[in-house]
Formats: C-alpha cells, sequence, structure tokens
C-alpha cells in the first residue's frame, strides 16, 4: 500500500439523492436516477446517457412492484418524449439487472453486458434449484454453518427468480479494452473482479468520469464472496488487484458515479481505503485463530464485529467471510487445522 498522504474522499456537491421518479443531471447530457431496493441497503443508483435521439440506460433496479412504479414516474416524467436506446448492466446482481429484462421486452431494446455476467444470469434461471445439490449442502456444512443457514443459502437460486426478469436470449457482449461510443461520448469499458466476476465500468476520459458500478463505493465496502461453485476460488485477492489497477490508471479527480450511495471525487484514496479495510479484517482473523482452531461460520462475528441473525445479510457474510479465510490461506499465513468434524482453521 502506499505512503503518501490519502486525500479525503470528496462527495458530490448535492447531497441529496434523486427521489424514485426524479432524475439529476451530474454531468451535461448525463443523468442520475435512483431505486429502492427491500434490504438494509435501501437503494440503487442508475444512470442514463444522451444517446441521439435517445438515452441509453445503465443498470436497472431490482424487479417488484416499487421499482416498476418508479419507473413508470420517470418514464411519465423525467423522461418523457425521450426514448431508451439501450440497456447496459454492469453485472448479474437482482438489483442491477433485475428489470433489465423488462425494458428490453418493452422497448425493443438489446442488453449489453460482459459475458460473463450475462451466463450466470442466464444459468441462475435455466437451473434455480442447482445449489441445492452436492457438494454444495455439504461445502456449506462443512464450514460451520447450521442445517437452517445452510438452507437459506441453498434457496438463492429461487430467490434470485424473483427478483429478476428473464433476460433476453441474446446479448451484446461488453470486453475490457472496448470503446463504446454512446451518442457524443467514448467511454473505455474496464471490468473489475471480486464483487461480481466480470463488472463492467464505463470510463470517458473526455468528461474525466466512470461508471464504476459497484467496484467501489463511497461509503460502504462491496460484498467480496466466495461462490459454492468455486469453493477455492480467491475474489479478494481478484478485488484488492482491481482497485490497485483503478488505483494505477485512473486520475484521483475522476467523478465516479456508483450503483449505490453518492458520487464522488477521490477514488484512489478510497482505494487505498477499502484495501486497508480488508487488510484489517485479515488480521482480524488471524488473531482470532491464534486463539485456537476457528471455522468461518465462527469468524463472521469476527470480522463484522457482531452476530448476524438476519438471512440475507447472512448469505453474504458468511460468503465474505471465507472470501478472506482463502485469500490468507493461499498466502500461506493460514491453514486448515485437523477437526473432529468439518473444517477448522489456525494461524499458520
Amino acid at each position: 500500500m502506499s505512503n503518501r498522504a490519502m486525500p479525503e474522499t470528496i462527495v458530490f456537491p448535492n447531497p441529496v439523492p434523486p427521489k424514485p421518479g426524479e432524475a439529476i443531471e451530474v454531468r451535461p447530457g448525463v443523468l442520475w436516477a435512483r431505486f429502492p431496493l427491500p434490504f438494509r441497503l435501501d437503494h440503487v443508483n442508475v444512470y442514463l446517457i444522451e444517446d441521439g435521439d435517445g438515452l441509453a440506460l445503465i443498470d436497472a433496479g431490482i424487479d417488484n412492484p416499487p421499482s416498476r412504479a418508479a419507473w413508470e414516474t420517470l418514464l411519465g416524467g423525467p423522461l418523457r418524449g425521450r426514448r431508451l436506446t439501450r440497456v447496459i448492466a454492469t453485472h448479474f446482481h437482482p438489483d442491477h439487472v433485475g428489470l433489465a429484462g423488462w425494458l428490453c421486452e418493452r422497448f425493443g431494446l438489446k442488453l449489453a453486458m460482459s459475458e460473463t455476467e450475462y451466463l450466470i444470469a442466464l444459468n441462475i434461471r435455466l437451473d434455480p434449484q442447482g445449489l441445492k445439490s452436492e457438494p454444495y449442502r455439504s461445502f456449506y456444512r462443512s464450514h460451520g454453518l447450521t442445517e437452517e443457514s445452510t438452507e437459506l443459502l441453498l434457496g438463492n437460486g429461487l430467490q434470485y427468480l424473483r427478483m429478476v426478469s428473464a433476460p433476453p436470449r441474446t446479448f451484446l457482449r461488453l470486453i475490457a479494452e472496448d470503446r463504446l461510443r454512446i451518442g457524443g461520448r467514448e467511454f473505455q469499458v474496464m471490468t473489475g473482479a471480486g464483487h461480481s466476476p466480470e463488472q463492467v465500468m464505463l470510463y470517458s476520459a473526455a468528461d474525466n468520469l466512470i461508471l464504476s458500478g459497484d467496484q467501489v463505493l463511497a461509503k460502504i465496502s462491496p460484498n467480496v464472496s466466495v461462490e459454492a461453485m468455486d469453493p477455492e476460488g480467491d475474489p479478494l485477492g481478484a478485488y484488492l488487484r482491481s482497485l490497485e489497477s483503478l488505483k494505477r490508471n485512473l486520475p484521483e479527480d475522476v467523478l465516479v458515479l456508483p450503483g449505490h450511495n453518492l458520487p464522488f471525487v477521490g477514488l484512489g484514496a478510497r482505494a487505498e481505503e477499502l484495501i486497508a479495510h480488508h487488510e484489517a479484517r485479515c488480521m482480524a482473523i488471524l488473531e482470532a485463530c491464534k486463539q485456537g482452531p476457528q471455522t468461518v461460520a465462527e469468524l463472521v462475528p469476527v470480522i463484522f464485529g457482531r452476530r448476524i441473525d438476519d438471512p440475507h445479510q447472512l448469505v453474504f457474510a458468511f460468503s465474505e467471510a471465507l472470501a478472506h479465510v482463502n485469500i490468507l490461506i493461499r498466502s500461506g499465513r493460514l491453514r486448515i487445522a485437523p477437526a473432529a468434524q468439518g473444517l477448522a482453521l489456525e494461524a499458520a
């Protein structure tokens, strides 16, 4: 990590976000809208960019009645008389791609995504029960989760379907380093892993702005999770490399338009804060494991500072704890200890 003094992250000058059904112009021809979410994180940002005689949409909100109602208000109000030209989804999570299929079908649009994100969304729809089979059940149980918590995690595929409209059967593939023209602007396509496998970000050098999806947020750390289908994966390592790349390749004063929280300036400083945040969590895990072998489930309150009983939050908390465990095992700072049942971890 750099030892240079970190400039304070500067939040967008207008601290009041748009209400559902409203839109704020953050740069000429770039609109910011916000949709409600039924979670602890209660909103998602979407952006619309002038695209010829219409507007290109980046992310779409979750598929539920409040979001559809907010879209109707937006289309009949601030966007009245403006057509949507295309839908771009940064990644497959329900709050970003949920209404993309609905909008594409309604307006005859094409959906642009990275290939990995599109195929994951499609796979969950084709096989929502897939995670209920072995070896996924044994995977969660081996890391100390109760049977009840395991069943909650295994039900993610069915829950996903309740929040995401059917995606189009074809898509437009976005690839890192592509140049994407939207109206009079040219964007460089960037991708980042960790929060999701191939999340798309769009950077305009001329406008000095980046649509960052969930890769970098001003006030919260995006969830970085190990998935049951890739149990030894290293999403945290991939995420940290992405932060280093963004910090190295983009100007510090770039305007960041994120998927949640407020737009901000100070990308490099925020990236360093996030890197330090994850290292602190790794150190907390190592300290706990020095006291005796721990399961991943036992490490959840260690890194989050509290017991987590909310099922939605537990899904993310357990998988994020495992992401920290996996990077520590790969770096040789943690090892699997002999245990009577399941898997336990101890400091190396």
